[in-house]
């Protein structure tokens, strides 16, 4: 067990989110953490250098990237364990969340240095509270392969989700990814919200069949696309599973994947369908 109080060591990495679009959400504590801190760490040093120009700020900069994170994050480290504050960014929302950031923080957990975050803007929660759709239980998928194929084989696993599900898509690829889901989830309410806190902040909300085939030139900017979840699916018994698991090992699949692909497609835990498995004889 490890508990760590952040604030009563000099040494303390601060993963700080930035504006999505909207310089407003710019929080006073996060401007507070950077003036405190000896660096900045982030993916493009002068887009951050841009955005801190904006608040009177200036910072030694770290260029930490997703080509760099295992180097980079050796000398964060280092500065750390000399007493030095880092603070972290993103160009947009939290570093962590399809960002850059995990791989450090794991780091300085490891070696039991504090890391506090700094809340801000992120994109998914909007869309997913702007969309309608049930926020009492939902999944956070965020991008989605870029290989079709495989990106047709995650919607795959996805498709029998009770949960209100979240995506994250570029313009490039959104009208193939809504085609893609409206082919293997069906046909479903689905909210797209785009340019969230910037002035041309739009929702598209429908069904599945009438946003695959929007014109693809009105839609601009990162997507965040909320899909109902499953509503047809019925409650399991504990033999539906097992039979389900039958089948799937008398495919010739091996028990790891068949325990992976029941658990992700049917939102049961992981011990559960273990279980299971190997209550099966033969």
């Amino acid at each position: 067990m490890q508990r760590i109080k952040s604030f009563e060591r000099d040494a303390i990495l601060y993963v700080i989110a930035t504006p999505i679009g909207n310089l407003k959400e710019f929080s006073p504590r996060a401007k507070e953490a950077i003036s405190e801190a000896d660096y900045v760490a982030s993916e493009d040093t002068r887009t951050t250098a841009q955005l801190l120009s904006n608040f009177g700020l200036s910072k030694p900069s770290i260029s930490y990237h997703e080509h760099n994170e295992q180097e980079a994050s050796v000398k964060i480290i280092s500065l750390l364990e000399q007493g030095k504050k880092i603070a972290l960014t993103s160009d947009a929302g939290y570093p962590g969340i399809s960002d850059p950031g995990s791989i450090l923080i794991k780091h300085c957990i490891e070696h039991d240095i504090p890391v506090s975050i700094i809340n801000g803007s992120n994109a998914f929660i909007p869309a997913l509270v702007g969309s309608g759709l049930d926020t009492t239980h939902f999944y956070f998928h965020g991008f989605l392969d870029s290989r079709n194929s495989l990106k047709r084989k995650e919607l795959e696993l996805q498709k029998n989700r009770k949960e209100t599900m979240i995506f994250y898509e570029s313009p490039h690829r959104i009208i193939e990814t809504l085609t893609d889901m409206y082919e293997i989830l069906g046909d479903r309410q689905v909210s797209l919200a785009r340019e969230i806190t910037k002035l041309h902040e739009e929702y598209i909300r429908g069904k599945l069949s009438e946003l695959k085939d929007i014109d693809p030139t009105t839609l601009k900017g990162e997507m965040v696309v909320v899909v109902e979840g499953n509503k047809e699916i019925k409650v399991l018994s504990e033999d539906d599973v097992i039979n389900i698991i039958k089948e799937e090992l008398a495919s010739g699949k091996s028990k790891k994947d068949v325990i992976k692909e029941v658990t992700e497609q049917y939102s049961l835990k992981k011990n559960y369908v273990y279980a299971l498995v190997n209550s099966i004889k033969g």
